[in-house]
């Protein structure tokens, strides 16, 4: 099932929705204007055929520009851009496949910053948004790459044998003699238990003993790619010589085997081995590979940091996530009257509740560019006020990797600093009535 990406850009327009049962998104049709993006139209690719999606804004007079992906090997990543703060109008889009980059569609005149981005094993398949006379906003879905088999190469000797795929490989063990290897046993990862598969003939070992082992840190870390080398045999038979594995961590296998003439490297960008699949009898004829989407290592540990501000109101915690995705801060005539999140959790969009009591004045906003942009530490004041039986935050502050936000309120009272170095913000806590009263953070490990 996809997954939606919440729309990015300008306010108002009418609502579109291309949908997210496609397979993958094969061409794009851009046209620009002096007022920034007219319009844009999608094909994408379901049960094998060509889809022509709508046009999305207004047919004027302009330039189209299209960029074409080849979905057989290529699929869309990002989508990256920039809109008008007054207008609201997008002007400009860019968009990345696992291979390559569109060039800049429109004028990037450097304004409010639009990102629509997967994570590796991900791909967009599908896009909704707004659009008046021009395209307001833009939003995408997306879901898990399917996993793609690469026919074995080798020899027609012996019988045909297939380990399927699975979420991941552990250790490989591979056996070889003089002629070539004889036999492969794989300990396979499926949804986080150990599945054994082997096939060859470990009988013709010369000298017989333990076949080699090559593990893997599983899931931390992933083959990438196999080299396989096959040449003639005997004089007749074309049969697999030797093997070797090559790993997200930079480490390569020694080679297994004694290497043929013709060398054939298995990989696929962006993906990790899941499965093999070739032919064999009482050698190995021939070898082929799945690859599929790369593993999702555990969250790192999290740590709750207490909070500061004063003890009144009733304690709320809103929990820890992958990261922040936008911050709502709210001001009362006191201070800050209300506050909530909106987080980030394997992929998926997560509101977090309101925390205070919201008043006429709404909601000011504060977007990051996830999952790029994280935040780093969180600043403020904090006083007793007039009127208050407990001390409240009277000013916020967000720091990240990339910028710092504009303070919400005034700074006045007791100062104070949320965050540990090495980590980022995962998510709040606190205490509040019809104020904030206190703020607390959640952190974790920033990994790569």
């Amino acid at each position: 099932m996809a997954l939606k990406m919440e729309a990015k850009g300008g306010k108002g327009g009418n609502q579109w929705d291309d949908g997210g049962d496609h397979e993958n998104v094969t061409k794009i049709h851009v046209r620009g204007g002096l007022q920034g993006i007219q319009f844009i139209k999608f094909e994408y690719v379901k049960a094998g055929q060509t889809v022509v999606g709508p046009i999305h804004g207004v047919s004027a007079k302009g330039f189209t520009q299209t960029f074409e992906i080849n979905h057989d090997h290529e699929h869309l990543v990002s989508v990256k851009g920039c809109y008008d703060n007054i207008s609201g109008v997008i002007q400009a889009l860019q968009f990345e496949t696992n291979q390559r980059s569109s060039e800049v569609i429109g004028y990037d005149d450097n304004g409010a910053k639009v990102t629509l981005e997967v994570t590796s094993g991900n791909k967009i398949i599908g896009f909704h948004g707004s659009a008046e006379a021009n395209l307001k906003s833009l939003g995408a879905y997306f879901t898990p790459l399917a996993p793609i088999k690469l026919e074995y190469q080798g020899g027609s000797g012996g019988s045909p044998w297939d380990q399927g795929y699975h979420t991941g490989v552990r250790k490989v063990y591979v056996a070889y003699d003089s002629t070539g290897i004889s036999h492969i046993r794989v300990d396979y990862d499926k949804d986080g238990k150990v599945e054994t598969r082997q096939n060859g003939d470990m009988l013709h070992m010369n000298p017989p003993g333990k076949p080699n082992e090559f593990a893997v840190d599983y899931p931390y870390e992933y083959i990438t790619s196999m080299e396989v080398t096959c040449d003639i045999v005997r004089g007749s038979t074309d049969r697999v010589r030797s093997l070797s594995f090559k790993t997200s961590k930079d480490r390569t296998s020694p080679t297994y085997g004694h290497k043929g003439g013709r060398t054939i490297v298995f990989e696929s960008k962006g993906r990790a081995l899941v499965g093999l699949h070739g032919r064999s009898c009482w050698a190995m004829d021939a070898i082929g590979a799945y690859f599929g989407t790369i593993p999702i290592p555990p969250p790192p540990p999290t740590e709750k940091l207490q909070g500061k501000g004063g003890d009144g109101g009733e304690s709320w915690d809103d929990g820890a996530f992958d990261g922040v995705r936008k911050i709502y801060v709210g001001q009362g005539d006191n201070g800050i009257s209300s506050v909530k999140f909106v987080y980030d959790k394997n992929n998926q969009l997560v509101l977090g509740e309101e925390h205070g009591k919201k008043t006429m004045l709404g909601y000011e906003e504060f977007e990051l560019e996830y999952p790029s942009e994280y935040i780093t530490a969180v600043e403020g004041y904090y006083e007793k006020t007039f009127g208050s039986d407990s001390a409240v935050i009277i000013m916020l502050k967000f720091k990240t990797n990339k910028r710092t936000s504009p303070p919400f309120g005034m700074e006045s009272g007791v100062s104070f600093t949320l965050g540990r170095e090495g980590h980022k913000v995962v998510g709040f806590h606190g205490k509040a009535s019809h104020e904030l009263h206190q703020i607390g953070v959640s952190v974790a490990p920033i990994t790569k």
